[in-house]
């Protein structure tokens, strides 16, 4: 089970910080992942990050200013989220793919578990 949190209003170069919380065991072969989907779009690749080694990959248009990392202790990944704009607007998932490391993917339709999606709002 993925509980996500820590979305809110903020203005444009702002910055938040989202929280997911993973509950039960996890195993190496896990990524995590951040989508993101916006009104009347689709669902968006943000970034993903493999549970064993951290290792990560990001979407273009996120690269530079968010930082996707874990917290192996705490079963938690956090998404830092800097220089926020208004197209980063959306409400924001995480999502956890079984057995996928060592390679990572960018498709939603990999991921096996979703967590509830924080709303993140950035004002101009």
């Amino acid at each position: 089970q993925l509980q996500a949190s820590g979305g809110g209003l903020v203005q444009a170069g702002g910055s938040l910080r989202l929280s997911c919380v993973v509950s039960g065991r996890t195993f190496s072969s896990i990524i995590m992942g951040w989508f993101r989907q916006a009104p009347g779009k689709g669902r968006e690749f943000v970034a993903t990050i493999s549970w064993s080694c951290g290792s990560t990959l990001y979407a273009d248009s996120v690269k530079g200013r968010f930082t996707f990392s874990r917290d192996n202790a705490k079963n938690t990944v956090y998404l830092q989220m800097n220089n926020l704009k208004p197209e980063d607007t959306a409400v924001y998932y995480c999502a956890a793919a079984r057995d996928f490391w060592p390679t990572m993917t960018m498709n939603e339709y990999d991921y096996d578990y979703w967590g509830q999606g924080t709303q993140v709002t950035v004002s101009s």
